[in-house]
């Protein structure tokens, strides 16, 4: 669906006048055990717990653990939707997330079928930018709470983004060692 064209000001006005508004994934993620694997290994993550079933059982667990921040692929997803279908008009290559809150109600498990559902708690606008916070209560499939985040992202409405500005972060961010 495309929507009309609209000014920075109209879109900061409806991100404020969406404070509030709550809405739910339409599908479920299930998590793979080998998603479980192959995301322990990318962050380096050696617990046994993450690979092996029957270590995992001895701490108590009938599939394999999570890491921690695999709780930030689910949000991935979630923060996508909410911008794109949402509150649109936002740059996501411009968007900072510059704080985080996780509250774990228990570990993520291979096995998990889960929702999400997503607050946008709340929006202002200061010095030329844009401060949003968002909540989603990472929920299983029986709508137990698994993991509840706040996070608080900085960003810009429109297309008046400052060149010289971006290619200053893309040279900060890609420094070669």
């Amino acid at each position: 669906m495309t929507r009309p064209a609209e000014s920075t000001e109209d879109r900061a006005a409806r991100a404020e006048r969406l404070v509030g508004y709550s809405y739910r994934m339409p599908d479920f993620y299930e998590v793979g055990r080998e998603k479980v694997r192959e995301y322990a290994i990318a962050v380096q993550n050696s617990h046994p717990a993450h690979y092996d079933e029957v270590a995992a059982l001895e701490l108590g667990h009938a599939a394999l653990v999570a890491p921690l921040t695999f709780v930030s692929v689910i949000g991935m997803i979630a923060q996508k939707y909410l911008f794109e279908q949402i509150v649109p008009g936002f740059d996501l290559s411009q968007i900072l997330q510059t704080d985080q809150k996780l509250v774990f109600h228990r570990p993520i498990r291979a096995g998990d079928r889960l929702t999400v559902d997503v607050s946008l708690e709340s929006f202002r606008q200061t010095a030329g930018s844009d401060i949003i916070v968002t909540k989603n209560e990472v929920l299983d499939d029986s709508g137990a709470p698994v993991v509840t985040t706040l996070t608080t992202l900085v960003g810009r409405t429109g297309d008046t983004s400052d060149p010289d500005r971006i290619q200053r972060i893309k040279d900060v961010m890609m420094r070669e060692a």
